[in-house]
């Protein structure tokens, strides 16, 4: 583990370190949304893509789209831009699970199909829509699989396993399963991740990034340097992201201490002594005097 690591551990829960934490609001549409910046957007896609198409430039668009018709559901992207060739890519930051989260995506993603079309004679012919999801979180049918935490998404054939359309890709990252150290960054990818996720945390740049697309990347994020109105504003980010996260972690933490009871009280009924249940499960005194009404 590097120093950079250790220290960052030390202060692992301390808001305002000396680099914009990319989980909020506000740092991550700072850093990848905003046009001084967007040859680092450029290079965080580019190697999402893993050479599959590279891309020359990036011109951001709006983020707020809106349906065909004033009573239509609008969107509002965090990050939506489109290459050289016209496609269409959307960088989402998800924060927290959502039951339909893979539907709001899949929805989202429709926006930019639907307003190529065009009025009279049309032949269809469609631009490339990527969507790439950051997510805090796992999906709740890969949490057994820790190794597999880059997705790449197509519409394929099921029986010969083909792509069947390749104009429709959603990249999936799940940032919680990423636990490579610096000492074990390989690709470019493992790079932009472990900058990603550990960027709120570390003291300064480490050694292992030091492409050139990453000096800026950290002098960017070098919470130092901004404007004192933008600070006010990444404070609030800020706040409200632990505020957020402080929630979760409460409603996750209450539901594993149901789940604990429910399952010491089926113990309970079947025979089990209750010492050994307060012990194996690390019952709580007041959990165990629940079991002893």
């Amino acid at each position: 583990m590097s120093t950079n690591e250790k220290n960052s551990k030390k202060g692992e829960n301390k808001m305002s370190g000396r680099y914009i934490n990319p989980y909020t609001d506000f740092g991550f549409k700072y850093l990848f949304g905003t046009e001084p910046n967007k040859d680092i957007t450029l290079e965080l896609v580019n190697a999402l893509l893993q050479g599959k198409e590279v891309i020359k430039s990036l011109t951001l668009l709006p983020t707020e789209q809106l349906g065909d018709t004033k009573d239509d559901r609008r969107s509002v992207f965090d990050i939506y831009c489109e290459n050289e060739q016209g496609d269409k890519i959307i960088i989402e930051m998800q924060k927290a699970d959502q039951q339909w989260f893979k539907d709001r995506s899949v929805y989202y993603s429709s926006f930019p199909i639907r307003q190529q079309g065009e009025r009279g004679q049309w032949r269809f012919g469609l631009k490339a829509v990527y969507t790439i999801g950051i997510l805090d979180f796992v999906f709740d049918e890969d949490k057994d699989d820790q190794e597999y935490y880059h997705h790449v998404v197509k519409l394929m054939d099921v029986n010969t396993k083909e792509v069947f359309y390749d104009k429709l890709t959603y990249i999936y990252l799940e940032m919680p399963k990423f636990q490579k150290t610096e000492e074990e960054l390989e690709t470019i990818v493992d790079k932009w991740l472990y900058a990603l996720k550990n960027l709120p945390r570390l003291l300064e740049r480490p050694k292992a990034l030091q492409d050139r697309i990453f000096k800026k990347f950290f002098d960017v994020a070098e919470i130092a340097n901004l404007s004192k109105e933008e600070y006010v504003k990444y404070l609030e980010s800020e706040k409200v992201y632990y505020d957020n996260d402080g929630a979760i972690r409460t409603a996750e933490a209450k539901g594993r201490a149901k789940e604990r009871l429910a399952n010491a009280k089926a113990l309970l009924g079947n025979g089990v002594p209750l010492e050994l249940i307060v012990k194996s499960l690390q019952l709580t005194d007041d959990e165990a005097a629940i079991l002893r009404l």
